[in-house]
């Protein structure tokens, strides 16, 4: 058996690197990672449990494994947790967090200083999930891809993941926007993710080392994929500066926006249709989820098993 995978982003790489990895000869047909992928411009964190506040319970369950899977292909992974804040006024929507969601601890304004000392004094309280992780999204798609053999033809099993592209042959995926903005601040240093409660634009920080932050991420239901709004980049700063007024100064390295794919209950759908096996729809959990779902399709090849996430035959 011999595979053809469509699509080059964190899914297709994801699926081609697990069937490599079982001896199925595999071929990626794409250009290689780039900013046409809507991986690009995600912000690589392998958070289960916060993602676990308002997803389903699968994607915390399929998530626990992947910052384990993402180390195994050689993927540089810091497993510093994620810390949770909130202004003092947005107090009700920190303990709603904590009320939702697992796997945390509850830290006052002495424990954040020790964990982020430039953010002392600025919170009275977080929720800091210890066992989270978070990578640079971009290294990794760069060291799974530059493993992988390419094709400009079409031979063998084929497997779709082309995300949102996909849609003349998933009807039923949608486009979710998201936009984000690249800061460099050496006047602060963070050493994990930190998701800042805000009532107008809930805001995750992720470091990247060097003084340099993602700002994300906007959740509209668009599938527009051009660039960010004015609206949206202003959002994202004034949320930016409520975290720690250091990050006004910041400067703006890199704007970018695109579509994530997502079928109506935001789970992933692994579907045969024509003969050809679809692996879509990871919503915001793309590379929290892609090694699962790309275990589960390597499974169903291998043993025809019927994972999780399959569909009916739609052949």
């Amino acid at each position: 058996m011999s595979v053809t995978v469509i699509g080059g982003g964190v899914m297709g790489l994801c699926v081609a690197t697990e069937l490599q990895g079982r001896g199925i000869p595999v071929a990626v047909r794409d250009e290689g990672p780039g900013p046409r992928a809507c991986s690009w411009w995600a912000g690589g964190m392998l958070a289960p449990w916060c993602e676990g506040e308002s997803a389903e319970e699968a994607v915390t369950r399929h998530g626990l494994g992947a910052a384990d899977w993402w180390q195994a292909q050689g993927v540089p992974v810091a497993r510093n947790g994620t810390l949770v804040v909130s202004l003092s006024r947005d107090a009700a929507a920190l303990d709603r967090f904590a009320r939702r969601s697992r796997g945390h601890r509850m830290l006052d304004a002495e424990g954040i200083a020790a964990l982020e000392p430039d953010l002392a004094g600025r919170f009275a309280r977080a929720l800091f999930f210890a066992d989270e992780a978070h990578l640079d999204p971009r290294r990794a798609l760069a060291i799974l891809s530059d493993r992988l053999g390419r094709t400009d033809s079409v031979a063998g099993q084929v497997i779709d993941c082309r995300g949102l592209s996909a849609r003349d042959a998933l009807r039923d995926l949608r486009g979710v926007r998201g936009e984000m903005v690249v800061i460099r601040c050496p006047e602060i240093a963070l050493s994990r993710p930190v998701r800042l409660l805000h009532p107008r634009m809930p805001l995750y920080v992720v470091p990247r080392g060097d003084g340099v932050f993602m700002l994300g991420a906007t959740m509209l239901e668009s599938d527009r994929r051009g660039p960010p709004t004015a609206r949206a980049v202003l959002e994202l700063l004034s949320a930016g500066f409520a975290l720690h007024p250091a990050l006004a100064e910041a400067e703006v390295l890199e704007l970018g926006a695109d579509a994530r794919p997502a079928f109506p209950d935001n789970l992933p759908r692994i579907r045969r249709a024509g003969g050809v096996i679809h692996a879509n729809g990871l919503y915001r959990h793309g590379f929290l989820l892609a090694p699962a779902v790309a275990r589960m399709v390597a499974d169903h090849l291998q043993h025809q098993t019927r994972p999780e996430f399959m569909d009916a035959d739609h052949d």
